[in-house]
């Protein structure tokens, strides 16, 4: 069902962003797991967005930005483990 977007109430206008930056942040994080610390801020970010996104009609869009939030904040902190061991 497509909606305008200007007659959207803003709250679910901000949820549908939401949902839509939470998948565009997991892939980020996905991309960027290879420098912990910008892999470990975008999923953190990409999660807590995803959360506020599951509230709109894009649920799928924002489980999926979850989701790839959730890899690449644990490839982030495996990489950082295995780093710090290697450097030991």
């Amino acid at each position: 069902m497509q909606t305008d977007p200007a007659s959207l109430d803003p709250e679910e206008r901000f949820n549908k962003f939401y949902a839509l930056a939470s998948a565009a942040l997991g892939l980020i994080s996905l991309c960027g797991a290879l420098l912990p610390i910008c892999g470990v801020t975008l999923g953190v970010l990409g999660i807590v967005l995803g959360l506020f996104g599951r509230r709109s009609e894009n649920k799928r869009i924002a489980t999926v930005g979850i989701a790839l939030s959730i890899i690449g904040l644990l490839i982030a902190i495996i990489y950082s483990i295995l780093v710090y061991i290697n450097q030991i």
